[in-house]
């Protein structure tokens, strides 16, 4: 696809190609952490379409804090999970659960396709360990500095508290206005990529990279510099 010509959107099947291609990519890179997970769904009646609908879901995930992220101190996996390690660079990975005795918030991340911006939104949902859900000052309170910062700069991205398009129920959600602006202009400054074409593959890989900061879920830089879609 030539790059010049893409208006940075992707279909429905491309979605789903490249949330395949992204869940691949993570289990490969961050094999510690826990898995993206593919959802299907049925199909909704504004789609128009016979393809196969679903998104992408990664649950019960526990951030650390501001300030205890910001001093990088040890973190570990899920309560599920017993490994920890010590992040050497703490912005080229997830930050999950950490083993202190202050009260835990998780976070369920899901990752829908829009069809009437064409575009992946990212949708989630905050609770503490008691299972009571937070509020957005809480949230944010509790986001990595780079989170807040980009929440306060970025013209692109804001937070809505909507109705979750599969599960009928309040979620809150990144806005995906001007989602397919920023992408093109993300995939023009790939070298690669405006040489040979849109790899539409790699297309939440690129996405996530920018708009997991936000929340605080960065990707190994090796997941970028990996070109091979599989």
């Amino acid at each position: 696809m030539d790059i010049l010509a893409w208006d940075g959107t992707l279909s429905l099947s491309e979605f789903s190609l490249a949330a395949h291609t992204l869940a691949d990519k993570w289990k490969r890179f961050n094999p510690s952490f826990p898995s993206w997970s593919w959802v299907a769904c049925r199909k909704q009646p504004w789609f128009g379409s016979r393809e196969a609908e679903g998104y992408l879901s990664l649950e019960n995930i526990c951030l650390l804090s501001l300030r205890k992220e910001d001093r990088g101190e040890e973190t570990c996996q899920g309560e599920e999970g017993t490994s920890c390690f010590k992040e050497e660079e703490p912005t080229d990975s997830a930050t999950l659960v950490q083993n202190y005795d202050c009260d835990k918030h998780y976070y369920d991340f899901h990752v829908i396709y829009n069809a009437s911006y064409r575009v992946p939104v990212l949708y989630f949902r905050a609770y503490c360990s008691g299972g009571q859900p937070l509020v957005l000052d809480e949230i944010e309170k509790g986001l990595p500095s780079c989170s807040a910062k980009a929440l306060s700069e970025s013209k692109w991205t804001f937070i809505t508290h909507e109705e979750h398009p599969y599960l009928n129920r309040p979620w809150y959600k990144l806005h995906p206005c001007g989602t397919g602006e920023w992408m093109k202009l993300l995939f023009l400054g790939d070298t690669t990529q405006k040489k040979n074409g849109v790899a539409i593959e790699l297309y939440l890989v690129a996405w996530f990279s920018v708009v997991g900061q936000v929340v605080g879920l960065s990707i190994p830089s090796e997941m970028l510099n990996d070109s091979n879609p599989l």
